[in-house]
């Protein structure tokens, strides 16, 4: 089991790190430009969640690969930009992909530390939005997450069939390959069809 949560952490790293890389190429900065940005995509969030839990130092800068992984798919998008610009929406798949991948993997690390399901299931969140925001901050952009089409609320729902199916003692394997699919589901109809939540209507008195 904890192979295959390394795995899946790793599966995120690298398509967020994707993500992040891609948004750099877009915004023609240099080798070193894309790379901060593959890196910041693919840890940030991970980062923040295991400082919250006090899994001190977090498991981004305690174990080489996540670094290692994050490298490389910022070496792969900088020389090899046009083979990832050929898939349609590039950034918003594989964030969409990462977002599934860390909000199950946070909010079952959440409650191998012993936090309350609902705590969980915000950590599992955040675990997937805060590599996605640190990225668009860097760029000078507002984050998907405040404008995007259910960003946060996919990554509750993946992160809550972690919780629930944790809280039922069900076999973990499943409810966590259920949790990332349902949440990239709704990520990815979200996309293809504007699902989003309302949007404020400021008009001018």
């Amino acid at each position: 089991m904890r192979t295959f949560l390394i795995i899946l952490d790793l599966a995120g790293t690298f398509v967020f790190a994707l993500s992040g890389a891609t948004v750099g190429v877009r915004q023609r900065l240099d080798l070193f430009g894309v790379l901060v940005l593959s890196i910041a995509a693919a840890t940030a969030g991970g980062i923040v969640r295991d400082v919250l839990i006090g899994a001190i130092p977090p498991a981004a800068l305690l174990d080489w690969r996540y670094l290692a992984v994050a490298c490389l798919a910022g070496l792969i998008t900088f020389y090899r930009y046009p083979l990832i610009e050929r898939l349609h929406h590039p950034v918003q798949m594989f964030d969409a992909a990462g977002l599934a991948l860390f909000a199950v993997t946070g909010a079952l690390k959440a409650l191998s530390f012993g936090l309350a399901p609902i705590t969980s299931i915000l950590l599992g969140m955040l675990t997937g939005i805060g590599g996605g925001i640190t990225r668009d901050m860097l760029v000078a952009q507002v984050p998907v997450v405040l404008r995007a089409e259910l960003y946060a609320v996919a990554a509750l729902a993946g992160a809550a069939v972690v919780v629930i199916g944790d809280r039922l003692e069900l076999p973990q394997v499943p409810a966590l390959v259920f949790g990332a699919l349902l949440c990239f589901g709704l990520r990815f109809m979200a996309i293809r069809f504007g699902w989003r939540l309302p949007i404020a209507q400021h008009r001018e008195t």
